[in-house]
């Protein structure tokens, strides 16, 4: 399935590439953010279930109450990203960023943890959902993968460098400074916020096209901005902007895709390997803390590999066969992570096994979903419709992350490992792939508004229809 319109072509000399850069790494700290925090709990967790003497289900619970406040995140962008732009938003984002640190720092007891990593929670969903849109927004179309997946790389660096900070912090068990390290990331997002100008698409959806020409003449050359704006306004006088226009039969389709795939990315089973990989090299023998966390490093250094790689791949090949191939991978993987527990293999064989659909994931589906997510939709829906999107993917998670423990614990207890967890996730990673392969249409290199008018005429092609 592919997108049958001409690309529109890109001005040989826009004016400022690195102009552009600056605003995709600015952007990219909420990303860094997002990988850091919901990261940070995988080592801490081990010190918080020996201090409050955790079950499983309270390990779940406290380990899930970052993820649990995610799904508001993006229920308020909606509001937010549309009425005062992606900018102040990500800025508003920043603030419940630091409120979140100084307040898991500081908690006394289980509870008041839980809230103020709720609160972190809903900063990260609304991080997570604006700075990949903002990026989509500013980038050109021959550009947009790519600096898309810079959000992805800077997620993976978060979350590993979360893991070599609570590695340090780990000796004397000062979980409490492992959370507070968090100030410093969210300083430096909320002043390079200052620095870079507001969305284009935006500003021209609420009238500033004037505004909107001078970012895009910055970055892509005066040439090729005039025809973008033109084509957003054309798009945009195509639109209505309302919650109702996500109902039509085109976008309505688009809306589902965009859930599905949102979905798929959490409820895989590699986000579980890597939230709870000291606790997996835990149940597979280690009995040292700082000796599982120090396994996870090596984990994360493979990821963040893997997500350099994807900047190549997303240049090269197109979407669809990159999403095709990674998810039977990660298949393969789950197939080798309950081979490994079912024959207790020793810790060298486990990290192997981790290597498998982990680096499959981050080649593949965990920088690509959020690339395809924030280039599928019509510029007036984009916000509603990620926003939509993201919050269903954050409840999906926030289960997933809930559930794992209890069903680890019940395979454990019913056939004496945990393996055959592994093989849900095999199941799911393979209905993921044959998704992708009937649904998802191809949208490498196509401008946002030529993938928007793919969908409305779709939409309008199924009335005629009727």
């Amino acid at each position: 399935m592919t997108l049958n319109t001409p690309a529109v072509a890109a001005d040989s000399k826009p004016a400022s590439i690195r102009y552009l850069y600056l605003i995709t790494l600015v952007a990219a700290v909420g990303g860094f953010l997002f990988g850091y925090d919901l990261s940070l709990i995988s080592g801490a967790i081990i010190f918080l279930k020996a201090e409050w003497g955790l079950s499983p289900f309270w390990m779940g619970a406290i380990t899930g109450s970052a993820i649990l406040g995610c799904p508001f995140g993006p229920l308020a962008g909606i509001s937010l990203a549309d009425t005062f732009g992606r900018r102040s938003t990500l800025i508003f984002s920043a603030f419940l960023f630091l409120v979140s640190t100084a307040g898991s720092a500081l908690a006394a007891g289980m509870t008041q943890f839980a809230v103020w990593r709720f609160v972190g929670g809903v900063g990260v969903g609304l991080a997570s959902t604006v700075s990949p849109m903002y990026i989509a927004e500013v980038a050109p179309a021959r550009l947009r993968g790519r600096l898309v997946v810079v959000n992805q790389l800077a997620i993976v660096i978060g979350l590993s460098l979360s893991v070599y900070v609570t590695y340090l912090l780990s000796f004397g068990g000062h979980w409490r400074w492992m959370f507070a390290t968090q100030g410093i990331p969210t300083l430096v997002l909320a002043l390079g916020l200052f620095l870079v100008p507001e969305s284009p698409r935006w500003l021209a959806a609420v009238g500033r096209s004037a505004q909107a020409l001078a970012v895009l003449t910055r970055v892509n050359g005066r040439t090729q901005a005039e025809r973008e704006l033109r084509d957003i306004l054309a798009e945009l006088g195509e639109e209505t902007g309302g919650f109702r226009e996500l109902w039509q039969p085109g976008i309505r389709r688009a809306v589902a895709i965009g859930i599905a795939l949102m979905v798929f990315s959490q409820i895989n089973g590699v986000n579980m390997i890597l939230l709870y990989t000291p606790t997996l090299f835990m149940e597979a023998g280690l009995t040292s803390a700082p000796d599982a966390i120090l396994n996870s490093v090596i984990i994360t250094v493979w990821i963040t590999l893997c997500t350099i790689i994807a900047f190549w791949l997303t240049k090269r090949f197109g979407r669809r066969p990159i999403l095709i191939i990674g998810t039977l991978g990660m298949a393969c993987g789950h197939v080798l992570m309950f081979l490994n527990f079912a024959c207790k293999l020793p810790t060298l064989l486990t990290l192997a096994a981790m290597f498998v659909p982990t680096g499959a994931f981050t080649l593949t589906l965990a920088p690509l979903s959020w690339v395809v997510l924030s280039e599928l939709y019509p510029n007036r829906v984009r916000g509603k419709a990620m926003s939509l999107a993201v919050g269903l993917m954050f409840l999906a998670s926030y289960i997933t992350v809930n559930v794992f423990p209890m069903v680890l614990d019940w395979f454990k207890a019913a056939f004496g490992h945990p393996g055959g967890t592994f093989l849900i996730f095999m199941g799911i990673c393979i209905a993921c792939s044959l998704f992708v392969w009937r649904m998802l249409p191809e949208t490498k290199d196509q401008t946002l508004e030529e993938i928007g008018r793919f969908w409305l005429h779709s939409d309008q092609k199924e009335q005629r229809e009727r």
